[in-house]
């Protein structure tokens, strides 16, 4: 039996308290003051994983800060909470921890925090990438848009994992946008995937501009606010939101009929699995991230498969070799928690074809 253990932690106050309800009634900052000196939380013990190669089991442990603790909290302490959640997972037995979320993002990327426990760590975000970009494709297929000659974004790409997707995305595409808010960075990147693939990409940190232009964006930042609302999209434009917690405000879905919103990186889990967790998919799915982790252990390979913030498509290749392998696969496409129908996806694409109409007449 080979055995995992996923850190995750609350995205907000609100999340904490729906775990704790005498702290409902409490507010935010409370909470958050609160979470500071609370321990790791063993939150729940997983089974059924089960390829037709290997049985695994698991623990999710909590590292109890919220999105915005990560991100504002001193550097040392943030890793210091999440390195005490890793040692959780040691004493629990696993072999391999995954970080979740935030946990993936602080300081270096999870280098820091796999220096200091006896265990493997990798962030998930290989497999990620991988699950973003299969749901990126099949989306722009059933939206009946060529991906080769889309004008394609990805936002939040100085992040290793939207520099990886861009990376990847310049082997298929012409036109590529990268947006975040440090444009040196943005350059060398450019710069790389000039070299190595021979597009030449745009840059540029006036991300609402080009949130207007794009047909296809890969939203994958560290906000930890909703950062694309509904007056931002064009008719027919594909986000696929892989951050969490999420870039795409739900107004979206509330507002425009006219656009898709893809979840990024959700994926069917072979076996009987049991989370003991509900963090809001249906039964026998999760987050590629965890799945990673997963997919890992299942596959005896206990080492640091995934860290830092330069990741190689090789890595994300082998990944997606060993999901195939094990019996991981995209859990279809999904949007704000729920499965897309394909007729709900032809009803956005007829809503696209009546503005089209509509814009026409109005010119004519």
């Amino acid at each position: 039996m080979e055995r995992f253990a996923f850190i995750l932690h609350p995205l907000t106050a609100k999340d904490f308290a729906r775990k704790f309800p005498i702290a409902q009634n409490c507010s935010d900052g409370f909470l958050e003051g609160i979470m500071k000196y609370i321990p790791p939380i063993k939150v729940s013990h997983i089974t059924g994983l089960e390829s037709a190669q290997a049985q695994g089991e698991g623990w999710f442990v909590a590292c109890p800060l919220t999105s915005r603790q990560m991100m504002e909290l001193p550097e040392a302490y943030v890793l210091k909470k999440i390195i005490k959640a890793g040692k959780m997972a040691e004493k629990l037995g696993a072999k391999i921890v995954g970080l979740g979320a935030f946990t993936s993002i602080v300081g270096d990327a999870g280098v820091t925090i796999a220096k200091n426990l006896n265990i493997a760590v990798t962030t998930g975000n290989s497999y990620t990438v991988a699950t973003a970009l299969e749901g990126t494709r099949e989306a722009a297929r059933v939206m009946g848009i060529d991906l080769e000659r889309a004008n394609v974004l990805v936002l939040g790409a100085t992040g290793s994992i939207g520099a990886a997707c861009a990376q990847m995305l310049a082997q298929e595409i012409r036109y590529l946008t990268l947006a975040a808010r440090n444009e040196a960075k943005l350059e060398k990147i450019a710069e790389q995937i000039l070299r190595s693939t021979g597009l030449a990409v745009r840059v540029t940190a006036n991300t609402k501009a080009a949130i207007k232009a794009a047909d296809i964006i890969i939203a994958v930042t560290s906000a930890v606010d909703s950062i694309i609302e509904p007056e931002d999209l064009k008719p027919g434009a594909i986000v696929c939101d892989v951050s969490r917690p999420r870039n795409v405000s739900r107004r979206v879905a509330e507002m425009r009929n006219d656009v898709l919103v893809i979840e990024g990186g959700v994926v069917e889990v072979p076996g009987d699995i049991n989370f003991g967790l509900n963090f809001g998919f249906p039964d026998g799915t999760a987050y590629a991230c965890m799945a990673e982790t997963m997919i890992l252990a299942l596959e005896q390979r206990y080492e640091n498969f995934t860290l830092g913030r330069n990741l190689t498509v090789k890595q994300i290749d082998t990944i997606a070799q060993l999901a195939k392998k094990h019996g991981f696969k995209l859990s279809g496409l999904r949007s704000f928690e729920r499965a897309l129908t394909y007729e709900e996806i032809n009803a956005i694409k007829n809503n696209v074809a009546a503005v089209s109409d509509a814009k026409r007449r109005s010119i004519s």
